[in-house]
């Protein structure tokens, strides 16, 4: 786990709509890349993300031992069809790479329609769409279409060729580590091996893109690490060759699924309490949006493999649309114009929100604890504000008087209060500075 963050130029934390748009348009140009679990997509998609932020790329060999898994074989593809009698291509995979199976073996051979049939996969629901399937772990091979496309053939006999490698080689993913003040961890991880689908996961990598952008133009107590690592296989693979360093997360997010116009939503960690849940909870709440939280479950994206008992990380996920809870999941609906650069926008705006919290989220002692001081004569009133908001800026200051006896965060008494985290902290630091709270000590781990 090395650290590198040179080659990276930004000067806003906040994250615009012109932001979104750069989001959009890097998804427009990692759409077309037919990527798997392993293979030159993966590979492709990584280096044109070097091209934003200085990623480390890995390469770990097939066959690898990780933890109860196998680093799988890499599997590359080139072309793939079925053609009619009159040699149409009726498939083609240069159309779109979600019709062919991803990790198909190759095959070249004449079948008839009866003997093709059991290797074809439509959504009878929706005649339009194209499926997307996968054989990772069993070899076999198959195409995807859509229904219209599968009613439409017709008996006879059929070319069907893939000209596909599965054999000895790598899996890839990259990483990119931001230092700050402290060796504690902040991880932020998403998904390289989706094929030409949106939503699912491109909106993911694009916004922990532009987050690594953002995170690297300030100075920072946590250290933050990005991973960009294919589904499963590259998260276990990644935990194995990292178990140690694993003591120093405090704090991690998964993306994935955060692009389309539904509300955002949050699954907290195994643990279902730790300070990212709340704060994300509280980020959430204080945005004024609609928003979801989720319980646990250990089936969903790479949260579980994090969340698994032998790691046990406070780790969470956000997404929107959760995984087979809309149609368009694992289709080719799930396109360019499923998403957009507002959704993008506000993931990342909402991820930067928890980082700022995570990042203020202290605890306090006040200095004079025995009734309450007297703000007057320190002219805190005044320096409250206009009288549109004083009332919330008085109670901000009186909770945080109140619940600063060195055992509740700034996160507790904005929880406790219902009053915005932002409000607690303005509070906390204008108390501070007229010496009626003093920050607690701080026992992270400093570089």
């Amino acid at each position: 786990m090395s650290n590198q963050v040179s080659g990276i130029t930004t000067t806003s934390m906040t994250v615009t709509m012109t932001t979104g748009a750069h989001m959009l348009r890097l998804i427009e140009e990692l759409f077309p890349i037919c990527r798997s679990i392993t293979g030159n997509g993966v590979r492709e998609t990584l280096a044109r993300i070097q091209h934003e932020i200085p990623l480390r790329i890995e390469e770990v060999p097939s066959g690898t031992q990780v933890f109860d898994w196998t680093v799988p074989l890499e599997w590359n593809i080139r072309d793939a069809y079925i053609k009619d009698a009159s040699g149409n291509r009726v498939v083609d995979f240069r159309a779109s790479n979600l019709h062919v199976v991803s990790y198909s073996v190759p095959v070249r051979r004449r079948m008839t329609l009866s003997e093709l049939l059991p290797h074809l996969h439509s959504l009878p629901d929706r005649p339009d769409w194209i499926p997307y399937r996968t054989t990772y772990y069993q070899e076999n091979w198959g195409f995807c279409l859509s229904h219209r496309q599968l009613e439409s053939m017709k008996d006879g006999e059929y070319e069907v060729m893939i000209d596909s490698t599965l054999e000895p080689g790598h899996l890839t993913y990259a990483e990119l580590c931001i230092p700050g003040a402290s060796r504690e961890e902040i991880i932020v991880s998403t998904h390289v091996c989706h094929p030409s689908l949106c939503n699912d996961n491109l909106s993911g990598i694009a916004v922990a893109t532009a987050l690594a952008q953002r995170t690297a133009s300030s100075k920072r107590h946590f250290t933050y690490r990005f991973i960009f690592i294919p589904g499963t296989i590259g998260a276990i693979t990644w935990l194995a060759h990292n178990e140690a360093a694993t003591s120093r997360i405090r704090h991690g997010l998964v993306l994935s699924g955060v692009g389309d116009r539904s509300p955002l939503s949050y699954k907290k960690s195994r643990r279902g309490n730790t300070e990212i849940d709340r704060g994300m909870r509280c980020v959430l709440r204080d945005s004024g949006r609609e928003f979801r939280e989720i319980e646990f479950s250990p089936y969903g994206y790479d949260e579980r493999q994090f969340c698994s008992p032998g790691f046990n990380l406070a780790v969470g996920r956000l997404s929107r649309a959760t995984h087979g809870q809309f149609p368009e999941y694992h289709t080719s609906a799930d396109n360019l114009e499923f998403i957009t650069a507002e959704s993008l926008a506000e993931a990342a705006d909402t991820c930067l929100a928890v980082f700022d919290l995570l990042e203020s989220n202290r605890t306090y002692v006040n200095l004079k604890p025995k009734c309450e001081p007297q703000l007057g004569k320190r002219g805190l009133y005044s320096a409250m504000g206009g009288k549109a908001d004083a009332g919330q800026r008085e109670m901000a200051m009186l909770w945080t008087l109140n619940l600063s006896d060195g055992t509740h965060s700034l996160l507790d008494i904005a929880e406790r209060s219902g009053l915005k985290f932002e409000a607690i902290e303005r509070a906390a630091k204008l108390l501070a500075e007229h010496a009626l709270l003093l920050e607690a000590d701080s026992s992270s781990e400093v570089c």
